[in-house]
């Protein structure tokens, strides 16, 4: 397997905070990559580091092949989570003007198709300062893939957007791979990051707790969790034996068994209390491991550091 990116044993700080700590990292050739993570656990600095706009303060970082380099790289394209177009220019000039700081001369045909692809067509001569904010976002991705980038990075791409952006965003970058383009994106969306990424690594406190297919990170944490639907609103729920822990979610819960509880008893006891409508044993969503992780009742973060 080659890789687009990897990094070993970095560590970046400022001041006395460590925002990395001693992180290892292989992203594949190809692949959609997610970065997780609650906000001040390192992904940004991180996406950084591979960008070439912070180096790290030890540590290996190769980029494409290459150990050193800028952040002026024409095969690398980049969105970052700040978002800033230049309000007076139009569309198509600023579509052009990216492509030119990648060395890309005439971009008009590859221009076009992303623009009717995202359905951006009917705004190509308008100022950036008339566009709404989903589609000054459509703008700044085409801004970022035009050059046909080997390597695209983006910084939370879904943030704000509507489901139908949403959509038709994550259409354009399951595109890009197909073309080939590695794809790393960190966002705070777990269902996106089950549904489009082919690994996902997460970052807590400065170090990597997670990184793997969606299948192998839950397969760590074992069929532990069991999702019920019942006919009572409130309370059947309450100190049911052999639950550690209830997750609401309005329509159905997510119940985490303790270690050695038996499903079948727990289907039991629930089915005294009330009409059971829904009773399914299955591996934990990746927003529950997020929230085991990093939530305010977690501690399993500290085992998966050692780990990492």
């Amino acid at each position: 397997m080659t890789y687009a990116v990897e990094l070993s044993g970095v560590t970046k700080s400022f001041g006395r905070q460590i925002a990395v700590d001693q992180l290892d990292l292989a992203v594949p050739s190809g692949a959609v990559y997610g970065f997780i993570g609650p906000n001040g656990s390192g992904k940004t600095t991180t996406l950084r580091m591979i960008l070439r706009i912070l180096y790290p303060d030890s540590g290996l970082v190769r980029v494409l092949g290459l150990e050193h380099g800028d952040a002026a790289d024409d095969r690398v394209g980049y969105l970052p989570e700040e978002r800033g177009l230049y309000k007076k220019m139009r569309v198509r000039e600023t579509i052009q003007f990216y492509a030119r700081l990648k060395g890309v001369r005439d971009c008009r045909r590859e221009m076009d198709e992303w623009l009717e692809r995202l359905d951006a067509t009917p705004w190509a001569d308008k100022k950036i300062e008339a566009l709404s904010k989903g589609m000054s976002q459509k703008v700044q991705f085409i801004a970022a893939v035009i050059a046909r980038p080997e390597l695209l990075i983006l910084d939370e791409p879904f943030s704000g957007l509507d489901p139908v952006n949403m959509e038709v965003l994550k259409d354009a970058i399951l595109a890009m791979r197909q073309r080939g383009t590695t794809v790393i994106f960190s966002t705070h969306d777990m269902d996106v990051a089950e549904r489009m990424c082919d690994t996902i690594f997460m970052i807590y406190r400065g170090r990597k707790v997670l990184d793997g297919t969606l299948e192998a990170i839950q397969a760590r944490y074992g069929d532990d969790t069991i999702r019920v639907r019942t006919a009572a609103i409130n309370g059947a729920l309450d100190g049911l034996p052999g639950v550690a822990r209830v997750n609401n979610y309005g329509r159905y819960q997510e119940l985490r068994i303790e270690p050695g509880a038996d499903p079948h008893a727990i289907l039991q006891a629930l089915v005294a209390r009330t009409r059971v409508e829904q009773f399914e044993i299955t591996r934990p969503s990746l927003h529950d491991i997020f929230i085991r992780i990093a939530g305010p009742a977690g501690h399993e973060h500290e085992t998966e550091a050692r780990r990492g």
